[in-house]
């Protein structure tokens, strides 16, 4: 079935760092800052959410931002991270509390669970591979605490709702509906 979610489109033409062995850096079309994470809800219930999203975007809840990118962080489990996401510079306190203000609904249009943890504006560059040795993981975070990422920015300039892409098609994640922010 695969996981669904509502997300801002990171797109930028500022080149983005590679990472280091090991490593997947994420597509071009897979960068986002993640609005509401649906889990494996079924396309119904994300078509619901959807509609939730753009109940927000009515309602003024949901405005073009932009933005840019800031110190690069480990998430996931502290002892083995699954991820390195850059955390957003410029605009992240109003995307956050956009976030904030939307998730919970269109989470519960799904019925998906709600995100207990606070808003956390991000966008993942690449991730681990399985089997990835303690000593490659720390060479990932070596990487990441030398980045700076301030110039590289993007206009969140549209929400889509996104669902797991067919496997070898290169991006991760296919975008199902986007719409224009105002």
């Amino acid at each position: 079935m695969g996981n669904w979610f509502v997300g801002f489109p990171f797109v930028t033409t500022d080149p983005l760092p590679t990472p280091p062995d090991d490593f997947t850096r994420f597509h071009g079309d897979d960068l986002h800052v993640t609005l509401a994470f649906l889990g494996g809800c079924g396309e119904g219930a994300a078509r619901a959410a959807w509609r939730a999203t753009l109940e927000a975007v009515a309602a003024g809840l949901l405005v073009r931002r932009r933005v840019t990118l800031g110190e690069v962080v480990p998430l996931g489990p502290t002892h083995r991270f699954s991820a390195l996401s850059a955390r957003l510079h410029d605009g992240r306190a109003q995307v956050e509390a956009a976030m904030t203000r939307t998730r919970d609904p269109i989470c519960d249009a799904a019925g998906a669970a709600r995100e207990l943890r606070p808003a956390l504006a991000h966008v993942t560059l690449a991730r681990p591979a399985r089997g990835a040795s303690a000593e490659r993981r720390d060479e990932g975070l070596a990487w990441a605490a030398a980045l700076d990422l301030r110039a590289i920015g993007a206009d969140l300039g549209e929400v889509s709702l996104y669902a797991r892409a067919d496997l070898g098609a290169g991006a991760r994640f296919r975008r199902i509906e986007t719409l224009r922010l105002p």
